[in-house]
């Protein structure tokens, strides 16, 4: 969604106020989309440029920003698509698609394997009632896509390979009045576009994507994370790519822009790796304006890509992501995110940088090369910093999840001011397999919540951990058992049972409350856990 969808309010004040400074600067057409060139044929280059009408006056930039505007309307040489030759045998159009901002058109070739067009210019107009689409607040929104920058995500490949982050491939072309089209042929003729593989089904014969013989949605992933601890998240791997996310300034990480590459393990286990899609915010610059700096004060999350990465910036550039991060990260410690921090940035070398910007045509290296090789190596030194930071505010308030499986959570001291936790998978006649294990420090964590969700669940209480962290036990569905070994009469603690009264067994001392409560939807099950994803 734009980044003005949730800020209309403010955009009517504003607008009013840019009026009477521009005059007919709000009354201006919206701006001209990549010009179609004279005179194309399959397989010539053209010059194209990616968005000439965000090119603005000073006065305009002033209060809505300089952006990426110059490298929007600068022409560079476009290699044209031909469906039917750009890769063997030729691409069909099977479906079209996108969000409120690209336009997307999924192609197969002759083998199955799928791809995807996606639009370099975007517009997020359709996100608005439309009878504000045409007005001066849909033009506002389409003039925004210059914080984009349109080539950014073609350095990409070069930079997560080194950083060993899976990634997309994708190749800038332009699209003409292809007959291959088909009935999409009014819709997407005549535009500018990368085409990327898309990141689903049997991938194995791509090495970006793991060479994984199934790749899934997030939607499929996350269901099987809550139904058995038998799916499971490569967690490092993930922060490696979240890591990769800050270091690029892309704070737009929800969800649905990531797939997962499966792959079975000895134990007949499935182990998931991430694959990050879609870089349309990565690189992001929004705050170079009056009134658009004023907006990012308001919207935290809307994270510009500066030289540096302020660390007070850290909770707002992965805002986005949070539920995610809680969940997949919960059993890492600070050593883990330093030890990734620290390969990456050694990983990340100059040369790397170099290469990757040499994938620009001259025209854009000219106008982003400098300041991108500053920027890039400015914030790769910061990764460890930034790593430390992230750290600390997932450790603040943690949230330990079960399955729709039986699980047996065991709390017990570790320590002045330490708590440790472990997971195991308890289904009948097999052995408890352990899921996970963290100790948790009262200097980083406040509280800690474990949620059963379904199965009949086992929360062992061995001693009472510090007070100084508090511990929510949240039994979820199923019949559960929760009881303390040997329990002391007076040790203070803040242990709370939070018991829904369903056929519990409660086996625990006067030290430990005991509070009745109706679950909430995203706490009772694995059905509800999925709303805390969006992906239910």
């Amino acid at each position: 969604m734009s980044v003005f969808c949730s800020s209309q309010r403010f955009q009517v004040l504003t607008t009013g106020v840019l009026c009477a400074f521009l005059n007919s600067s709000c009354a201006s057409p919206a701006p001209k989309t990549a010009v179609v060139p004279p005179n194309i044929g399959p397989d010539s280059v053209v010059q194209v440029a990616a968005g000439p009408g965000y090119a603005r006056s000073r006065t305009y930039k002033f209060f809505w920003g300089r952006h990426y505007r110059k490298e929007w309307a600068t022409p560079v040489p476009v290699r044209v698509f031909n469906l039917s030759t750009v890769v063997p045998g030729g691409l069909t159009p099977v479906q079209a698609g996108g969000s409120f901002q690209t336009k997307n058109l999924r192609l197969v070739d002759r083998n199955g394997v799928e791809y995807v067009l996606r639009s370099v210019d975007k517009d997020a107009t359709k996100a608005l009632p439309v009878r504000l689409q045409d007005g001066v607040i849909g033009r506002l929104m389409k003039d925004q896509t210059s914080v984009i920058h349109p080539y950014g995500a073609f350095i990409v490949p070069v930079l997560a390979n080194a950083a060993g982050v899976y990634h997309t491939n994708p190749i800038l072309g332009y699209l003409g009045d292809d007959p291959v089209l088909g009935k999409f042929r009014q819709d997407y003729a005549n535009a500018l576009y990368l085409l990327e593989e898309r990141p689903d089904g049997d991938q194995s014969t791509v090495r970006s994507f793991g060479q994984s013989a199934k790749v899934q949605s997030s939607r499929k992933v996350f269901t099987n994370l809550v139904a058995s601890a038998r799916y499971h998240v490569d967690a490092r791997q993930y922060l490696r790519s979240r890591l990769f996310d800050m270091w690029l300034g892309d704070w737009s990480r929800r969800e649905d822009q990531w797939r997962w590459a499966s792959f079975p393990t000895p134990d007949s286990s499935t182990r998931y790796q991430a694959i990050p899609r879609d870089r349309d915010h990565a690189f992001f610059k929004f705050d170079d304006g009056l009134l658009t700096h004023i907006i990012g004060w308001v919207k935290t999350n809307y994270q510009s890509f500066h030289k540096n990465i302020r660390l007070a910036d850290v909770e707002g550039l992965n805002r986005a992501a949070r539920p995610m991060d809680k969940s997949l990260l919960v059993y890492l410690s600070a050593e883990d995110f330093q030890q990734v921090a620290d390969s990456m940035r050694q990983s990340l070398t100059n040369d790397v940088i170099r290469r990757s910007l040499q994938v620009w045509p001259p025209e854009v290296y000219a106008l982003s090369g400098e300041e991108f090789t500053e920027k890039l190596r400015s914030r790769r030194d910061q990764l460890p910093a930034v790593a430390a930071k992230f750290y600390e505010l997932l450790a603040r308030d943690v949230e330990i999840p079960g399955t729709e499986e039986p699980e047996r959570f065991v709390i017990e001291p570790a320590g002045v001011g330490q708590v440790r936790i472990s997971v195991y998978r308890a289904v009948q006649k097999q052995a408890p397999t352990l899921i996970g294990q963290r100790v948790f420090n009262a200097h980083d964590t406040r509280s800690i919540k474990l949620f059963g969700l379904g199965g009949n669940d086992v929360f062992e209480i061995n001693g009472l951990p510090d007070a100084r962290i508090a511990i929510g036990l949240y039994d979820g569905a199923g019949q559960d058992t929760i009881r303390q070994q040997t329990p002391p009469a007076t040790t203070s603690n803040r242990i709370t049972l939070y018991n829904s009264n369903d056929g519990n067994t409660v086996e625990v001392g006067k030290a430990i409350q005991v509070k009745d409560y109706q679950p909430a939807a995203n706490e009772f099950d694995g059905t509800g856990w999925l709303l805390r994803h969006r992906l239910y």
